[in-house]
């Protein structure tokens, strides 16, 4: 079961979350359910994405589009601020890391969580890799007493984490478990916003697909439906 670590955090009350999703949609693939409950517990949720769509590969149309989903998504998340890093979607791997690295610490530095979710770093999508890669880069521990962050924990996305081939170490291993009975629904709903991301059934960002996830994840810890996670690192 997820652990109660909010005594281990500077405020017990409350605290400041950050999700970095390297494209819009991997927040609610990975921790929807999550983040949800974290907003239910009182908590100040924050939203940085990594990349922005571009012309000519995507059409004017489509990228007014994806603007109105995200606008749709930051809604219903309720998020307190969201970051745009607008670097170029499915091209990470030709910008520079020391560009990536500023664009995260700087969020990082201005919103100060206490705990920050991320894509897992074997994920097979390219700008899945090189947003892990920037971030650990960027939480160095020893560096903790300028951003703050106590709790790291990576997410999976489906067909991104479950794409990945089997290479040593790359594998998504979870060790924290987070139960979403109560939220899983709504998960659902916020999904269906991006109606240019949702899969059709049987594919991997399906409806089905989502919740079938997650209840194989429920049943790991002896519930409904849950959300898993890689714990990197947690400062006590």
């Amino acid at each position: 079961m997820e652990p109660d670590y909010r005594s281990n955090l500077k405020d017990s009350k409350s605290m400041k979350v950050l999700v970095i999703a390297p494209h819009p949609d991997d927040e609610t693939l990975g921790c929807g359910g999550t983040l949800l409950k974290h907003k239910a517990a009182g908590d100040k949720l924050f939203w940085l994405i990594a990349t922005k769509a571009y012309q000519p590969e995507w059409s004017a149309e489509t990228i007014q589009n994806k603007e109105i989903e995200i606008n749709a998504v930051a809604a219903a998340y309720d998020f307190a601020k969201v970051f745009r890093a607008d670097l170029p979607t499915a091209r990470l791997d030709t910008v520079g890391q020391a560009e990536i690295i500023a664009q995260l610490r700087k969020v990082i530095h201005e919103v100060a969580p206490d705990c920050v979710y991320v894509n897992h770093a074997g994920d097979i999508h390219s700008d899945h890799r090189v947003i892990f890669e920037g971030c650990a880069s960027a939480l160095k521990p020893f560096h903790t007493s300028i951003h703050g962050v106590k709790r790291l924990l990576s997410y999976e996305t489906l067909s991104s984490t479950d794409a990945a081939p089997p290479l040593a170490g790359t594998s998504f291993n979870p060790n924290v478990f987070c139960d979403v009975t109560a939220f899983i629904e709504r998960k659902l709903e916020i999904m269906c916003l991006y109606a240019s991301e949702i899969h059709p059934s049987p594919m991997p960002r399906a409806k089905e697909s989502i919740r079938a996830l997650a209840r194989f994840r429920g049943a790991t810890i002896a519930a409904e439906y849950a959300e898993a996670f890689m714990l990197i690192r947690e400062l006590t």
